[in-house]
């Protein structure tokens, strides 16, 4: 999950730190786009950015996607750039699913901000809702081991490998397997949303991790 915050609070940073070159109307240009956005003021209520933000990420989404519309590859493009050295293509598979709510395989620039809204300004059990969407691959309201699994090896493959000192091939599976059972408390065999906020939030390490991303804009 801390993979997920840093590259997008990252990106974020990057475009909100940009100084304000050009006016942006309130309708977010809605003309010289495909796809129409909502406007600011509707996303302002939906998200916990200020206008002046919203008005500068927009920006970076319409020059990275002028369409108003960003496909999985597209996305897997633009968040290899942040990982040059390993292999990001499955996570960002993932995450673009995560992004994309309403299922329809391109990601508009409201599910984006939502989502970098909830990542990167979420009380903590709004992150980690939207962390358990993610890692509920098949979207049944239930983790599996194997799903579990799944994004923990893409986060190794991305990452995991250029750590120092190197990290061993077994530990995704060891990782899960220690992690799936504190989460599945009735040993059922699936983590349920409340299981999973409810060991997260008294583990110390993962706490940490999300309040590094807090107010970073």
């Amino acid at each position: 999950m801390g993979a997920v915050m840093a590259a997008l609070s990252l990106e974020a940073r990057r475009r909100l730190s940009r100084p304000n070159r050009e006016k942006v109307d309130s309708d977010l240009e809605l003309s010289i786009v495909r796809h129409q956005p909502e406007g600011l003021d509707q996303l302002q209520v939906q998200t916990k950015f200020t206008k002046k933000e919203l008005q500068s990420l927009y920006r970076g989404f319409k020059n990275e996607c002028p369409s108003g519309l960003v496909d999985e590859e597209t996305f897997k493009t633009i968040y290899s750039q942040f990982f040059p050295q390993g292999d990001a293509t499955t996570y960002a598979h993932f995450l673009f699913n995560a992004f994309d709510m309403d299922r329809n395989g391109s990601i508009r620039f409201e599910d984006f901000v939502i989502g970098l809204s909830v990542l990167l300004r979420g009380s903590v059990t709004e992150k980690l809702n939207w962390a358990f969407n993610l890692y509920d691959i098949n979207k049944d309201g239930y983790i599996t081991k194997e799903e579990m699994l799944a994004i923990m090896k893409s986060i190794y493959d991305m990452m995991g490998r250029y750590t120092y000192p190197s990290v061993r091939d077994e530990a995704p599976s060891e990782h899960v397997d220690k992690f799936f059972q504190k989460m599945d408390r009735n040993r059922d065999g699936v983590v349920t949303i409340e299981e999973f906020i409810e060991t997260c939030q008294k583990d110390e390490n993962i706490m940490n991790s999300m309040q590094l991303f807090e107010n970073v804009l």
